[in-house]
C-alpha cells in the first residue's frame, strides 16, 4: 500500500488533479481533509494558493485555517469569497466580512465582500461609495460604484445616482492607461450622458 504524501502542497495538488479528472466532490473533500491533518496554517495557505479561486478547494481548506485563526482577516476574506462563489449567500458571507473588518479595518477585500452582500441596490451603491472614499485608488471599487449607480439610475429614474455613475466612470477614465479600457469607459459615459431621467 502506498502511503499518502506528507507534504500538504503535493497532497492537495494530487487531490485537485484527480478531482478535475473524475469530478468526485466527496473524494476531493476526503483528500483535502487528509492533506490538512497535521499541517500548519502556513503550509495549508501556501498549498491551496494555486487553487484559491476554486471554491470547492479553497473553502474546505480555509474553513480549517479560519477555525485555527479566527481573527485572520485575510483568511476570513478568502473563505468569504469561496462561499460567495459557491453560492452560500449573503448572510454567511456578510458575517465573515464583518469579522474580517473587525479584525483589520484596512483590509480592502473585507470591504468589497461587505458591499457585495448588501441586497438593497441603493444601500449597496452607498457601500461602494464609502469604499471609494476610504480607498480612493481602488479602481475595482470605483467600477463597482459606477455599475451599481448606473443600475440604480436606470431602475429608479434617479438623476443623483446617474451623476454618481458618471463621476465614477470619469474617475476611471482619468486613470485608464490602455486604449481598449479608455474606449469602453468613453462608450459607457456617452451612453450615460445621453440618458434623460
Amino acid at each position: 500500500m502506498i502511503s499518502p504524501p506528507t507534504d500538504p502542497a503535493v497532497a492537495i495538488a494530487e487531490a485537485v488533479a484527480d478531482y478535475r479528472r473524475t469530478g468526485d466532490v466527496a473524494a476531493l473533500l476526503d483528500r483535502l481533509a487528509a492533506a490538512a491533518e497535521g499541517a500548519s496554517v502556513e503550509e495549508l495557505a501556501a498549498a491551496v494558493e494555486p487553487h484559491r479561486d476554486v471554491p470547492e478547494i479553497a473553502g474546505p481548506i480555509y474553513e480549517r485555517i479560519v477555525a485555527r485563526c479566527p481573527d485572520d482577516a485575510r483568511a476570513l476574506v478568502i473563505l468569504a469569497n469561496a462561499y460567495w462563489l459557491s453560492g452560500r449567500g449573503p448572510d454567511v458571507v456578510g458575517e465573515l466580512a464583518a469579522r474580517a473588518l473587525a479584525a483589520d479595518p484596512s483590509n480592502r477585500g473585507a470591504w468589497h465582500m461587505w458591499a457585495l452582500t448588501e441586497g438593497d441596490p441603493r444601500a449597496r451603491t452607498e457601500r461602494w461609495r464609502q469604499i471609494t472614499r476610504r480607498f480612493p485608488e481602488d479602481d475595482l471599487a470605483h467600477a463597482a460604484l459606477a455599475d451599481n449607480a448606473a443600475s440604480l439610475a436606470s431602475s429608479e429614474n434617479d438623476p443623483v445616482a446617474l451623476k454618481l455613475a458618471i463621476d465614477a466612470y470619469e474617475h476611471l477614465l482619468r486613470r485608464a492607461d490602455r486604449p481598449e479600457q479608455r474606449r469602453a469607459l468613453e462608450g459607457a459615459l456617452t451612453t450615460l450622458k445621453g440618458w434623460r431621467l
